[in-house]
């Protein structure tokens, strides 16, 4: 699915679920994604559930960022129309560009099996030399939203290494 090939070595990949009610044992979505992941030869560096406070999704991310030398950070969930979903706010506050290709391509494939994509706020950026995505919080629109852009990743990714077009 992700093809960990190509320009790039290993891909080094952390992945973030936002939830107040998830914890690690509970949540299918951010283990469907480390699944896949690793199913595809990522190196995921680390897995953790933080809750929906912004300040805590920053000084996650920024944490993360700094800590881990990261290749790409997904986050799962926090970008629906819940008044404790901020994750794309957090994610916005962090990166330092905004890549709105990703999210747009995940919205439109997963709105071709249920409209309710179109609903969903997650952004994408970069910061460094590392690409945040923010998918969503269910285990299919995840797992769904990652296909989507899966072939789109390893490119970008060898891009902001510097490895060109």
């Amino acid at each position: 699915m992700l093809h960990n090939t190509g320009n790039i070595n290993i891909v080094k990949v952390g992945v973030l679920t936002i939830s107040d009610s998830r914890t690690i044992d509970s949540d299918a979505s951010g283990k469907s994604v480390v699944s896949i992941l690793k199913e595809d030869g990522y190196e995921v560096s680390f897995y953790e559930v933080v809750s929906d406070d912004i300040a805590k999704i920053i000084d996650r991310l920024n944490t993360a960022l700094k800590d881990n030398e990261l290749d790409l950070i997904l986050t799962v969930g926090g970008t629906g129309f819940g008044p404790r979903d901020n994750t794309p706010e957090a994610t916005l506050k962090v990166v330092e560009k905004v890549i709105p290709g990703l999210p747009e391509c995940m919205r439109t494939e997963g709105a071709k099996k249920a409209k309710e994509a179109y609903l969903s706020r997650g952004v994408a950026g970069i910061k460094g030399q590392t690409i945040i995505v923010n998918l969503p919080g269910s285990p299919k629109g995840a797992r769904e939203s990652l296909e989507a852009i899966a072939g789109l990743i390893p490119h970008s990714i060898s891009m902001i290494k510097g490895k060109g077009h």
